[in-house]
């Protein structure tokens, strides 16, 4: 699992470079206005592609915002994909919209038709579902979404197994800024620049890239000792990943 983390704050090169050099591989930011003080800018998106982080784009405009509807759901899906488009987010990864409360199985029609709407508007992207493990499961069942962020907030101890990203810890200093710790699967629809996803239409079934991946792990983990050929396997598994827009490991 790659390790993350998410954030409201901006981050510079002299804050990101210290998650680089311990292992984290991700950062959630947030698609927002330019006044907001959790916005992911142009130059950050710069920055954290520099240092070799992958960016998972979260949208929110307010923890229980999903409860409005269709309405509010096409209202911001249009938001979302003006912000994505002036950070220069690289068409075909995924924009998460949040439901940032323990939504109740009685929200459920209305967070879907949130979500519905919400995809329709941003075009050249990936809907992605942030929430609880009800929430999630509940969306990828009714076919809303497959790309799944799940918090372990208001998740009573459950874990959904289709889930790309688990946020598993809140609130915590790291590095002296205030973040949320996640894991990935590497198929959570995270970007950078300069990244390849899907070119020329090219795609895999993500059981059939997972297996491939798995064979290749195997034979990495089998060939220890010889670093020439466990550093190609490495090269031949990166290149797949780009192949299918997923991040590098």
């Amino acid at each position: 699992m790659a390790k993350g983390f998410d954030c409201a704050t901006a981050l510079t090169s002299s804050t990101i470079q210290p998650f680089a050099t311990q292992g984290f591989k991700f950062v959630g930011r947030y698609l927002a206005d330019a006044g907001s003080w959790k916005r992911l800018s142009p130059n950050e998106v710069k920055i954290i592609s520099a240092a070799g982080l992958y960016i998972v784009s979260f949208f929110e405009r307010s923890s229980d915002r999903v409860k409005e509807g269709a309405l509010a759901g096409t209202e911001d899906g249009k938001l979302a994909l003006q912000y994505a488009k002036e950070v220069g987010q690289i068409a075909g990864s995924a924009i998460y919209a949040a439901v940032d409360y323990d939504a109740p199985s009685r929200d459920f029609n209305a967070i879907e038709a949130y979500m519905r709407a919400f995809d329709k508007e941003i075009d050249g992207y990936e809907l992605g579902i942030y929430g609880s493990y009800s929430v999630v499961k509940a969306m990828y069942e009714r076919g809303v979404a497959t790309k799944l962020m799940q918090t372990y907030a208001w998740s009573r101890g459950q874990k959904f197994a289709p889930i790309g990203i688990y946020q598993y810890q809140n609130d915590i200093i790291v590095n002296q800024i205030g973040i949320d710790l996640d894991e990935s699967n590497g198929d959570a629809g995270g970007w950078k620049l300069g990244m390849a996803v899907a070119k020329n239409g090219f795609s895999l079934d993500d059981r059939v890239t997972d297996y491939i991946l798995d064979v290749l792990g195997d034979y990495w983990k089998h060939m220890e000792g010889n670093k020439d050929v466990q550093e190609y396997t490495h090269q031949v598994s990166n290149s797949l990943r780009r192949a299918v827009g997923r991040p590098e490991e």
